[in-house]
């Protein structure tokens, strides 16, 4: 009796794993997928309802400040969550892949009218269509050293809605530490956010006068292997003053630790 007991509760535990696989299957299935193909999106919200929108990484968003009492954006793990609590005219939105710093616009709207609001999942990468009309994987890009170190300084300076995107671009983790990376001491350097785009790197670092004196920013004063080195500004101001301090761009074949000499 005990060992049909336990067989019923196996058979019933399985049917039970079999339907929430099922269930969330429909619901994945049911997700809208929409390619991002340089046309802004549309997604329309219904009031009180909440919208899922997937993206395959961590991103921003740019909400206008018009929306501040009529919508709710909450962003967790590459889905942005927005809930609108009244109605608001179509307003364009705009979101950053904080890895590739690549840029999506959705035109949002929000009305009382019924509609499905099923989760959104938007992908940015569009597979290449070979002449046989089978879809292959597009390779790694190779940038020159000018449109990294723009693609660098855009996204530390530029506004959010100037901000190039750069396909195959992609954040690498980053030691912040101070280094010795300017010879005379007078220098302060501090590595703020790299990317990798193919077999290149480009390091954006800060530097700081610490001495009471103006300085001229030489990169043949830079340690290290550089295949290019731009400063924002090629002079410093003494300490204290507001512009005492810049970014210079770093463009190296490998990572920014291993370029740096000790």
């Amino acid at each position: 009796m005990g060992r049909h007991a336990i067989t019923w509760l196996c058979a019933g535990s399985l049917l039970l794993l079999s339907c929430l696989a099922t269930g969330i299957q429909a619901q994945e299935t049911a997700a809208r997928h929409i390619p991002w193909q340089k046309v802004p999106i549309a997604v329309q919200l219904m009031v009180g309802e909440e919208q899922l929108v997937h993206f395959a990484g961590a991103v921003s968003v740019g909400v206008p400040k018009s929306l501040d009492s009529s919508l709710r954006t909450q962003t967790v793990n590459g889905t942005v969550y927005w809930r609108a609590a009244a109605p608001f005219a179509t307003t364009r939105v705009a979101i950053r892949e904080l890895d590739s710093g690549r840029m999506v616009l959705i035109d949002l709207e929000a009305s009382f009218a019924p509609n499905d609001n099923a989760p959104i999942r938007i992908t940015l990468d569009t597979p290449a269509i070979g002449e046989d009309g089978v879809t292959t994987p597009t390779g790694p890009v190779q940038y020159d050293y000018v449109q990294m170190t723009r693609f660098a300084a855009q996204q530390l300076y530029a506004p959010a809605r100037l901000v190039s995107a750069l396909s195959g671009v992609v954040r690498v983790p980053l030691q912040q530490d101070a280094v010795s990376l300017v010879r005379g001491g007078a220098v302060e350097a501090r590595p703020l956010i790299a990317w990798r785009a193919g077999s290149h790197y480009v390091t954006a670092v800060k530097l700081t006068n610490r001495s009471t004196e103006p300085q001229v920013l030489d990169p043949r004063a830079l340690r290290g292997q550089w295949l290019s080195a731009t400063f924002q500004h090629a002079r410093l101001l003494p300490a204290g003053d507001e512009a005492d301090t810049t970014v210079v761009y770093l463009v190296s074949a490998q990572p920014f630790a291993a370029s740096v000499l000790p």
